[in-house]
């Protein structure tokens, strides 16, 4: 029997119409959610990205600003604009778009983003508050996992999940969201021993190790739910042999654009899976929506928290 396909369009679309329903209750109380986003330079791609969340903010009423210092900009100027961003009340998330030039301390620069305002949920006070399970904003990408695990009506409870790749922005995140929700829990990375031996133990698969078709059906445990992260581009016409051959889709589309996309995981995967996220169309279709949905989290506990903290009992 053929996996489950988890469409992540359909999800997103749920997600941001329960943004826009919350944001419209949240601007007829007069706290209207704003995000800024700093894009320094012009990168295309992240030009591409900024746009399409300046566009969602617009689809769903949320206030948007977007900042764009240029390429020259140092370390210490990104700071100050962060530290501006900080101050201004109407701006309830702060978004700094990856990477940012190579002469620029990055780290230093996120840092300087105030925590109640950090909706990419990099900053250690957040990750501190999800390690605790205390409130917090957490990465969008682990968070839409997440999400399509809940919506999907997949167990997590009790449940072996794996995650191949150990980053701070998506393998620790994910790891300890699995754990808060009672999932047993292992990292994989590297220097894994017996790396398919473990990854086949996980009812739930993660993979988010940032190469292409990585994961094939020998890591897969029959029925097990994966979870693909991974985006990467393919350009070589034998890596696409070997991953889409006789897909006379993606072969009409390799032969105009000369490139496609595919995630960590074989698309042959899906032989063993029970359900499974595709690329395109899976986790990455989420990341926006939680964005959003995080930027209406901070109004909320930043806004709302404040105003109900000094108002007279009744």
């Amino acid at each position: 029997m053929p996996a489950t396909i988890l469409d992540g369009n359909t999800y997103a679309s749920q997600i941001k119409s329960e943004v826009a329903e919350e944001v419209r209750r949240l601007t007829a109380s007069g706290v209207r959610p704003g995000l800024a986003a700093v894009l320094v330079g012009e990168n295309p791609a992240s030009q591409t990205y900024v746009r399409s969340k300046v566009k969602a903010c617009e689809e769903l009423g949320i206030y948007s600003d977007l900042i764009t210092p240029p390429e020259s900009a140092t370390t210490e100027e990104l700071i100050e604009i962060v530290e501006q961003l900080n101050a201004r009340d109407e701006i309830d998330g702060i978004l700094v778009q990856l990477p940012l030039p190579a002469h620029v301390d990055s780290k230093r620069v996120l840092l300087a983003v105030s925590p109640e305002k950090d909706v990419d949920g990099f900053h250690p006070v957040n990750v501190g508050n999800l390690s605790t399970q205390r409130p917090a904003l957490v990465p969008c990408t682990p968070a839409g996992c997440m999400e399509i695990l809940k919506r999907a009506n997949i167990a997590i409870e009790g449940q072996e999940a794996v995650i191949v790749g150990r980053s701070d922005i998506v393998g620790k995140p994910m790891a300890m969201l699995l754990t808060n929700a009672n999932a047993t829990v292992t990292i994989c990375h590297s220097r894994t021993k017996n790396l398919p031996e473990v990854c086949r133990r996980g009812d739930i698969l993660v993979a988010a190790i940032g190469r292409p078709g990585f994961i094939t059906t020998e890591f897969v445990k029959p029925g097990a739910t994966i979870l693909d992260v991974g985006i990467n581009h393919i350009t070589d016409p034998v890596l696409f042999e070997r991953f889409f051959k006789g897909d006379e889709k993606r072969e009409k589309q390799f032969a105009e654009k000369g490139r496609t996309i595919i995630g960590d995981c074989d698309p042959r995967v899906v032989r063993m899976a029970g359900a499974v996220t595709p690329v395109p169309g899976g986790v990455g279709k989420l990341t926006i929506a939680m964005l959003m949905g995080n930027t209406v989290k901070a109004a909320r506990m930043r806004r709302l928290t404040a105003v109900e903290a000094v108002a007279p009992s009744a």
